[in-house]
């Protein structure tokens, strides 16, 4: 029997496999594409269907971002005591409901000398700690200043 185009073509939509083995399998049993389908089924080379929609894509990628979050912690500490330590996920949640509360928060926190961390799940800081430092060392700098004036007056 002749094994045409179509027929591969049609047992590569059904099985996920490729041109050569969709061949193979048409040729091992002779152009009959139920007989192909089990033949690949023995062989274990039928692949399960690669998800090509575009929206389980963004939700594959959604449930990453809110792994990652849920790994990486936010630690705020004051005098190596830790006053603070929640999930990334949970603080951008926060973020997004009351800006202007976190916004205080932070500052408050920088010009009290508290410590701001953003620790990945292996304990490792990220960039954004260095920043934090930085900020931190400006801010008490300021209140620092701010404090030596009001004392001479």
């Amino acid at each position: 029997m002749t094994i045409n185009l179509e027929q591969i073509d049609e047992l590569r939509k059904r099985a996920n496999v490729s041109y050569e083995d969709a061949k193979n399998a048409l040729e091992q049993s002779d152009g009959d594409l139920i007989s192909a389908l089990v033949y690949l089924e023995k062989q274990n080379k039928i692949n399960p269907e690669e998800i090509r929609s575009s929206e389980s894509n963004f939700l594959r990628k959604v449930k990453k971002i809110i792994k990652k979050g849920n790994e990486t912690k936010l630690i705020v500490k004051k005098d190596d005591v830790v006053v603070l330590n929640i999930c990334v996920t949970l603080v951008t949640i926060i973020t997004i409901a009351a800006t202007p509360l976190v916004i205080v928060a932070l500052l408050v926190a920088l010009a009290t000398n508290h410590k701001i961390r953003i620790q990945k799940k292996d304990n490792d800081d990220l960039e954004v700690s260095k920043i934090f430092d930085k900020m931190s060392v400006a801010v008490n700098k300021v209140t620092t200043k701010i404090k030596e004036e009001l004392k001479t007056e």
